[in-house]
């Protein structure tokens, strides 16, 4: 399969979109003024118990406070509590091609307690703990904290305070899977977990070794910042989009790694001829004028994305509507009329959108319980097929999954893991004309595609003059928090950018006119 990592970055926002076949299956974005928060390590502050629910509210310093379940709390101080890992419990996806937080998240979580105890003997209202953040805020919730921490490497996974090692099932070789654990068991501290990642397969002993004492000074550095910490504070970041893209999936099995910053790709280019120096030769820098995301069609495939409908080769559509609960997924034949029988007609359809449905739920990153509701079939037979074809598609998802067997009215429930925001809330936001019941681009992604806009026509020009026309509220965002897109076009492109208000365009209506 031929994979490419395609990176487009600009003063306000990075975007990653990941192609294989030529076809866009993941999109990621990264805000300056809305940074994911995955990963990072807090030193907070017991603000509420909720002893009904087994959880608590940790106060870590962000408008909302962040939810502690008890089973998400690793006691270091009481032995016989601490968690132990499943003898199974080794990665089951490809780490490769998976942010290894997540997957250090999945390993601790298949943990068991050996005694079940209560929220209020592991913490007290104002007692200061670390955590770190394994879900982002969704909606209207905070976000999910735990107190076992894991710091991922380029070939391993620390997890202090839990003494086991697992390694990747990709890796199958099994006197590979010996001569790895071996290293990390002679080389290891005490109470000092390691995950060993696929890529580590074939690598040195001293690059494993390398990887194990940049974390374990990693870890050191996080605990010494707790003894000069007042919670509650932030102790440790993640990496920048960019670099996490690096890190987690820039592997063998990548083509080529794109970017159409000068400045990213040197800086990308130092990191992987530091950690990856096979790799070093496939990260290239994007040097033509029109926009990297328009050049390879993803810029295209996004706007789609915010869309309700999608069509299918044959003619047939699906529906995608969310709710606060769940997401429905409807299934019709549209204009696909079929040649033999409606059963066939039908079978076709559904079969066609299993495929696309897993598709959708990946590239919009879709979370959550969802219910597809396909084309009602008649036989037995045919409805296994649409089944398997489903859980087939949705095997290429490095998302953990959950599929129940089509029922006898044609529905399929289903779930799938939600650690960040979809793509629609992370790019609209609830229509001020409807009241919340449909969407809208938000003003930042409205004010954003101007930018992209403005540079995309002004390359090579020699007018001197951009005349943007917009809503009202487009114009004042405009002048107020992105001004400094503003300034940053005007030095990059050397022409005056004039922003005029316009109550007659509606709020996803702009103008760009040169002068």
């Amino acid at each position: 399969m031929a994979t490419e990592i395609i990176i487009n970055v600009m003063s306000e926002e990075t975007r990653v979109a990941l192609l294989e076949n030529k076809v866009v299956t993941e999109v990621y974005i990264d805000r300056k003024k809305r940074r994911d928060l995955v990963g990072n390590i807090y030193l907070g502050k017991v603000a509420k118990m909720l002893p009904g629910m087994q959880a608590a509210f940790i106060d870590v310093g962000l408008d909302r406070s962040a939810f502690l379940h008890a089973s998400d709390i690793l006691s270091l101080s009481q032995p016989e509590t601490i968690m132990e890992m499943e003898e199974d419990a080794e990665p089951d996806h490809d780490e490769e091609t998976r942010d290894e937080r997540e997957e250090a998240s999945e390993k601790v979580s298949r943990f068991r307690r050996r005694s079940h105890t209560s929220i209020e003997d592991l913490l007290q209202q104002g007692q200061e703990i670390m955590v770190q953040i394994s879900k982002g805020p969704l909606g209207t919730k905070g976000p999910r904290v735990r107190s076992y921490i894991s710091l991922p490497g380029r070939h391993l996974v620390l997890m202090p305070g839990v003494n086991h090692i697992g390694i990747s099932r990709r890796i199958e070789g099994e006197e590979e899977r010996n001569r790895l654990k071996d290293i990390v068991t002679r080389h290891r501290e005490p109470n000092a977990g390691y995950i060993v990642r696929t890529v580590s397969e074939g690598i040195s002993e001293d690059d494993l070794i390398a990887d194990m004492q940049f974390l374990r000074l990693l870890w050191k550095d996080v605990l010494r910042r707790t003894t000069r910490a007042t919670p509650p504070c932030l102790l440790h970041t993640d990496l920048d989009l960019s670099f996490r893209i690096v890190r987690d999936l820039f592997s063998k099995t990548v083509n080529r790694l794109l970017v159409d910053s000068k400045k990213e790709y040197s800086a990308i280019k130092e990191f992987a001829r530091r950690y990856l120096p096979d790799l070093v030769t496939r990260v290239q820098c994007y040097e033509k004028n029109n926009m990297i995301f328009d050049h390879f069609g993803i810029e295209a495939e996004i706007a789609k994305a915010l869309g309700r409908k999608v069509w299918l080769k044959s003619g047939g559509t699906i529906i995608i509507d969310h709710s606060e609960a769940l997401t429905v997924i409807d299934v019709n034949t549209g204009r696909f009329v079929g040649k033999r029988d409606i059963e066939e007609t039908i079978f076709k359809t559904n079969m066609e959108a299993a495929k696309e449905v897993a598709c959708q739920l990946r590239f919009r990153n879709i979370g959550g319980i969802i219910v597809i509701d396909f084309i009602d079939m008649e036989r037995e037979k045919n409805r296994e097929k649409v089944y398997q074809t489903l859980v087939d598609a949705l095997s290429l998802d490095r998302a953990r999954v959950r599929v129940l067997r089509i029922s006898e009215l044609g529905v399929i429930e289903m779930s799938r893991e939600r650690v960040r925001e979809g793509l629609l809330r992370t790019m609209c936001e609830p229509c001020v004309s409807c009241e919340g019941k449909g969407v809208l681009k938000s003003r930042t992604t409205i004010c954003y595609e101007i930018f992209r806009e403005i540079r995309r026509l002004g390359v090579g020009v020699k007018e001197k003059r951009v005349i943007i026309g917009a809503h009202d509220s487009i114009v004042e965002m405009l002048l107020d928090e992105e001004h400094q897109g503003i300034e940053d076009i005007e030095r990059d492109l050397q022409k005056q950018v004039l922003v005029k208000a316009d109550s007659a365009l509606h709020w996803e209506q702009y103008d760009i006119v040169m002068i």
